[in-house]
């Protein structure tokens, strides 16, 4: 059944408005979510769309080409230069080794030479929305393994490029591009060489002379829709130019892109781009979703199952060996390994460019489109694993092979602080620039290394031992920072301190509201959100940027904490009933503003009051 434009534009969009979010909340990822919209309308599923989204996947590539203008942007000299080793050497080695097996494998199951060069160019890659999502939502984007991920993960989107550009070698003289004619048509070879070199140079020539002249001259017209219109202009013509000398536009753009990287206008350029390439991108993916045959897939399924699983455990198994190469450590490289196991996003488009150019019949682009999506979708599955079964017992056998240091105190040091990340080093650098020594245990075995090397007296254990804290002198100690990594490891100590070790305070650092309020249930009178005091310090700033004295503003935080506390406290107990919890969330929020207005007014108006002796002793008394 033939519809109309608007029939199909208004399937996509309610498509992506229900799925996407169902996605998210799944923890699956837009990209996954827009696969997932386009199978259910295609013609496998619903049928909602049929053959005319052949015609809309013509138009939502233009989606990639954003894409890779906007990387192109991002892609400024001096990050490539700083990080150009493991770009260089880890990114590197991963592409060319993962496409180097993946081709051999296809040929020795009877693939041509082009066929699986495309093949195993293509499915090196990994997924950057889907990895550094997941990375960045647990906090693991910071560590060695993400570093070492992300490292990767750019040098593969610069890889795309290249090979952008080398598949319309691969298609072959017989192969057509369906684009239609170009200028290099009926010229000899060093004819065609002449007229690609030539617009390169009209590129980087017209990017630095002539582009950022036009976009001074559009800026200064303060007219933002005129800007709009300039970078979308400017991409199209970038495209247009490359398709007439048939290489790919995607390769202009992001040529395009590193010309201006440097320029003033970049970002923008970027803010302006960024909603069409996400809008586009998306219906890209949507048609990627809607062209696979589900009827090719479902008679073979064991073929695809065992497609996916080969191909993930040879990606694992190259990450976990160059990991080694590069000395990541084995806790770190094993969550490198998972983490980047999958296919990427940028698999569809070179599949579809495969496509095109007559690379690979339709039918293997179908298989490998199914295998693609499964592998991204089963990266979230994957990574919680690790998170809950693996690395935990990888930590015992971990702290097995390292025996905790053995911990010979020349003095009893009053405070003991468990965990040296970023919220523990910071306790524990002001303590000792204000005289107070500590004792310092972290079970981070690469931190407790780069700690001592930069001098810092830490030992490596698992601070949950009752011996361990007992050899690190808790008996004596007065008071314990507990600045675990997790919540877990910090329930873990904080029942163990108040089992063993009762007399000892213990300040405990607490991620958000959740886990103070399991802290409140073991009796922890000291809980310190991470965030709380940050948040508090800088509103004050706020206010007295607005013209309120500093004292004013440090009181209004200050009081603004005691109710906070206070009102946890009493919302602790009443949690479970969600009705309840947040009609008195309400409730207290009223409070609070009432309590701050009158206090405003009745106490810190006085433009005499500020930090004298007085107030400051009335302000002590109150803490009490």
């Amino acid at each position: 059944m033939e519809h109309s434009y608007f029939f199909i534009t208004m399937i996509y969009l309610a498509a992506a408005v229900i799925f996407i979010p169902l996605a998210r909340k799944l923890g699956l990822g837009s990209v996954l979510g827009y696969l997932l919209a386009g199978m259910v309308i295609g013609p496998s599923m619903l049928g909602f769309i049929g053959q005319e989204g052949q015609d809309i996947m013509h138009f939502a590539e233009f989606g990639v080409v954003m894409m890779l203008f906007l990387i192109g942007l991002e892609l400024e000299p001096a990050l490539l230069w700083n990080m150009r080793a493991p770009i260089l050497g880890l990114g590197g080695l991963q592409v060319l080794i993962t496409t180097a097996v993946i081709t051999g494998g296809a040929l020795l199951l009877g693939q041509p030479l082009n066929a699986s060069l495309a093949l195993g160019m293509t499915l090196s890659l990994s997924s950057t929305a889907i990895v550094l999502q997941s990375l960045k939502e647990k906090g693991t984007l910071s560590s060695s393994a993400g570093q070492s991920a992300f490292s990767v993960l750019l040098f593969q989107d610069i890889a795309v490029i290249p090979m952008l550009a080398i598949f319309p070698l691969l298609a072959g003289a017989s192969s057509t591009h369906k684009d239609g004619h170009t200028l290099r048509d009926n010229l000899p070879a060093w004819g065609q060489t002449l007229v690609v070199l030539g617009a390169v140079v009209v590129i980087i020539v017209a990017g630095r002379y002539l582009i950022k002249p036009l976009l001074r001259i559009v800026a200064r017209a303060r007219v933002r829709e005129l800007f709009t219109a300039f970078a979308l202009l400017l991409v199209v013509s970038i495209s247009v130019l490359m398709s007439l000398v048939g290489l790919s536009p995607a390769l202009g753009a992001f040529l395009g892109g590193v010309v201006l990287a440097n320029s003033e206008y970049r970002h923008e350029l970027e803010s302006d781009v960024e909603p069409f390439k996400g809008l586009l991108l998306g219906l890209f993916f949507m048609a990627v979703g809607a062209s696979i045959d589900f009827k090719l897939v479902l008679s073979m399924p064991w073929v695809i199952v065992g497609l996916v699983a080969a191909l993930m455990t040879l990606k694992t198994i190259i990450l976990l060996t160059l990991g080694k190469v590069f000395r990541i450590s084995t806790e770190q490289n094993l969550l490198f390994g998972v983490a980047l196991s999958q296919v990427g996003e940028f698999a569809f488009v070179l599949l579809s460019f495969t496509n095109q150019y007559n690379i690979l019949p339709e039918a293997t682009v179908s298989i490998m489109t199914a295998v693609v999506a499964i592998s991204m979708a089963l990266t979230p599955l994957l990574m919680m694993l690790y998170e809950k079964v693996i690395q935990p017992r990888f930590n015992v056998a971990d702290r097995n092979t390292r025996q905790p240091d053995e911990i010979h105190l020349q003095e009893k040091h009053p405070v003991i602080i468990a965990g040296f990340g970023r919220f523990g080093n910071i306790a524990g650098r002001f303590l000792r620039v204000n005289g107070i020594k500590a004792t310092i245990l972290d079970l981070d075995s690469d931190r407790v290394d780069a700690l001592r090397n930069l001098g810092e007296k830490v030992y490596y254990g698992d601070a949950s031992r009752h011996d361990l804290l007992e050899a690190a002198g808790a008996s004596d100690a007065k008071i314990i920072i507990v600045a675990m990594d997790t919540v877990e490891q910090t329930l873990e100590v904080v029942k163990v301190v108040r089992k063993h070790f009762p007399h000892l305070q213990m300040l405990v650092k607490a991620e958000n509201i959740p886990d103070t309020y399991e802290l409140m249930d073991l009796g922890v009178l000291h809980i310190y959100r991470e965030t709380l005091d940050t948040s508090l310090r800088m509103g004050a700033d706020a206010l007295n940027m607005l013209g309120i004295r500093a004292y004013h503003a440090h009181r209004i935080a200050s009081t603004f904490r005691k109710q906070e506390d206070k009102a946890l406290k009493g919302l602790s107990a009443i949690r479970n009933d969600k009705k309840l919890y947040i009609n008195t969330v309400k409730e207290r929020i009223e409070e609070l503003e009432k309590l701050m207005a009158n206090d405003k007014v009745t106490r810190w108006n006085s433009p005499a009051q500020g930090w004298d002796e007085s107030s400051l002793i009335n302000e002590a008394n109150e803490d009490q």
